[in-house]
């Protein structure tokens, strides 16, 4: 008997059947060439989902025109004939693994950056035989939307004619028809997320006086001919999946009312109702459309809930979906019928097959982080905090482990990184012993376990703990590795994980009471005054500042840079910035601490001097990494490797891709 019935429950659709509920929702890939083909680094992406169970697997930002309609210049271009092979590869690598291959069909509109962007060159000669076409663009690079000027974001917007209009639809069509023709199963219509469908449906966006805007019916004629010029494209029988926005959650953007209304207008005529929610234009409304680590869990399910009491049509949810008794709550409940996941798939590729066995304890669950859109923005390629084989599907696939002998492991240090070395060591064979020098698993990281929005941290380390019980390691808490230690145990390798300790700063009265370490806060929440200053505007200090908001205390953070040091291209960082808004904290950037005294926290800034008052004052200043304790440990061992924070300290990523390399390397001479 299956422990969740309703998500393993095969669905049919048309000639199609999906043999569970738990769909891979678009993702795009941008680590490509130049010239923007899909590679075989692609194919194993998205090869391993099917792998792991998903029913439907959905390759994100196929773009219908390429003249008129990217937002970025790394993205499929469906009218280029030179994607027939990789694209013929992804299909195939998905169906011959059970699932169903989906090409989701995207055109930015007025949001186009990469066709306005100056000297953004546009993909070549169209299929219409224009050969000329190398350029940014139509009339030199101008944005066409419903709208005859926007907010002035990206300078004026053009209404699109009606000869573009109809050009448009019909390009859809055939980039439908080209993805059945590479082996795709189902198409996905982006429709949501501001996005041009969305353009033309929303009432305070398409401000047309034709046929094409102004009424309801008129502003929905778009998106229907869409849907029919693909349906008479690929035929009957080939599901059509349709994204839309439930509700775009901001003022002066369309509610779910609106939404509902735009759900019963395709309600039979595609096959798949896809309910998401948000705008990725605007920050607040973006962090809902992928929901933060501040928002519960599930948050966006309550639109397709209320949209499937109005349709027939099988109706998706997505959004801070990880856990399958919620996932099985939402199909038995009738809130939706599909389920659908993106980061999840990236935490965890193996989910459905876990679920379906009832191994939840075993299933690694998105902690919404947002690394994986932080490495997407600054180096065009996805990674997991939690999950070192993401972005590294094609070498896992092809890697052959050469024979080797069985060696003795010493892993020093029980945090992220030694963690999952001792994994991945006793995966491969080898005998191993992980040393920690507190009681519990975990390093520093577990002083954060009584907050709220890193649970799904906690459960992690908590999963990385139980799985190290089950394999073939001799774990040792309560153990300081010291050379003379480690020299008795006699270990063929060693591997020093020991992490760094808070830096104190060097500040007239850091010795005072009422002073404290954010590590120290963090682990006893009840140290805190009912006022804090915390000195430090990096991620420690905001996400400590937040916290401590959230327990009713009020916070001013103090920086000494211009800026908060949050990181750039960060989601997370959008969502760190919202409830620093929504929570009222104080940030003072660009000051100095004189010092701390019983007035407060003396400054200096650009205004001049100024006391903050305070209960108590947090230093979250950095880390010194334990770089001579593990140094120390390097002749106790004929191989010697050093990872994570005692070498630089960095986030949970960059210890956990090392652990997993380094392991990998350890006897191989």
């Amino acid at each position: 008997m299956l422990k969740y019935p309703r998500l393993f429950e095969p669905l049919a659709i048309g000639n199609v059947v999906f043999r569970n509920r738990l769909f891979s929702a678009p993702q795009g890939y941008y680590n490509v060439g130049a010239d923007n083909l899909p590679s075989l680094e692609e194919v194993a992406f998205f090869e391993r989902k099917a792998i792991g169970g998903f029913a439907s697997v959905s390759v994100g930002d196929c773009m219908v025109d390429s003249k008129t309609g990217v937002h970025y210049p790394y993205l499929i271009r469906m009218e280029d004939p030179n994607t027939l092979p990789g694209l013929s590869a992804i299909a195939s690598a998905i169906t011959r693994n059970g699932a169903v291959a989906s090409a989701e069909l995207n055109h930015a509109g007025m949001y186009a950056r990469f066709i306005k962007d100056p000297g953004g060159l546009s993909f070549g000669p169209d299929l219409a035989g224009d050969a000329s076409a190398r350029d940014s663009g139509p009339a030199g690079g101008t944005l066409y939307g419903p709208v005859y000027d926007a907010d002035g974001k990206y300078g004026e917007v053009e209404a699109m004619s009606e000869e573009m209009i109809l050009g448009i639809i019909s390009k859809y069509g055939k980039a439908a028809a080209w993805a059945k023709r590479c082996g795709f199963n189902m198409v996905t219509i982006h429709g949501g997320h501001g996005w041009l469908l969305t353009q033309f449906m929303s009432p305070f966006v398409n401000t047309r006086s034709d046929s094409w805007g102004g009424s309801f019916e008129n502003r929905m004629r778009f998106p229907l001919a869409v849907v029919d010029c693909i349906r008479e494209n690929v035929g009957r029988g080939f599901p059509i999946e349709i994204r839309i926005s439930g509700s775009e959650c901001k003022e002066g953007l369309y509610g779910i009312d609106e939404g509902v209304k735009i759900a019963m207008a395709l309600d039979g005529k595609v096959d798949i109702l896809h309910i998401s929610a948000g705008h990725h234009e605007y920050d607040d409304t973006s962090i809902i459309t992928h929901p933060s680590m501040f928002l519960e869990d599930g948050v966006n399910v309550k639109y397709a809930a209320e949209i499937k009491k109005h349709v027939k049509t099988p109706v998706a949810t997505v959004g801070a979906l990880t856990d399958p008794a919620m996932m099985e709550e939402i199909i038995a409940s009738g809130k939706a019928d599909i389920v659908e996941m993106a980061r999840q798939t990236l935490a965890d590729p193996d989910l459905p097959l876990k679920a379906r066995l009832g191994k939840d304890d075993d299933i690694d669950k998105c902690m919404r982080c947002c690394v994986c859109f932080t490495n997407i923005g600054a180096h065009r390629y996805l990674r997991c905090s939690i999950n070192p084989s993401i972005g590294r599907e094609l070498e896992e696939r092809n890697s052959v482990t050469p024979q080797r002998s069985r060696k003795r492991v010493l892993v020093a240090g029980g945090g992220v990184g030694g963690m999952q070395a001792a994994l991945s060591c006793a995966k491969l064979g080898h005998e191993v012993i992980l040393c920690e020098k507190e009681s519990r698993l975990g390093g520093i990281l577990r002083c954060e376990s009584s907050v709220p929005f890193k649970k799904r941290l906690e459960e992690y380390l908590d999963r990385q703990a139980l799985r190290l019980s089950r394999a073939l390691v001799e774990v040792r808490t309560g153990t300081e590795v010291t050379p003379d230690f480690a020299s008795s145990l006699q270990p063929d390798a060693i591997i020093a994980a020991l992490g760094a300790r808070p830096v104190v700063p060097q500040i007239p009265g850091i010795g005072g009471a009422g002073v404290i370490g954010a590590v120290e806060l963090y682990a006893d929440p009840s140290k805190a005054g009912d006022s804090l200053a915390i000195i430090g505007g990096g991620l420690v200090g905001v996400e400590l500042g937040l916290f401590m908001a959230g327990l009713g205390k009020r916070v001013t953070i103090l920086e000494a840079l211009g800026a908060l040091s949050l990181g750039a291209f960060g989601m997370h960082t959008m969502a760190l910035l919202a409830e620093l808004k929504r929570l009222g904290l104080v940030v003072h950037t660009g000051v100095r601490v004189k010092s701390i005294g019983d007035a407060g926290v003396s400054c200096e800034g650009a205004g001049g001097a100024f006391t903050v008052a305070a209960d108590t004052v947090v230093y979250a200043t950095g880390q010194r990494p334990l770089r001579d304790e593990a140094i120390a440990l390097s002749g106790c061992a004929p191989e010697f490797h050093m990872l994570g924070d005692c070498i630089v300290p960095d986030n949970i990523l960059a210890a956990t891709s090392a652990a997993y390399t380094i392991a990998k390397n350890v006897g191989r001479m």
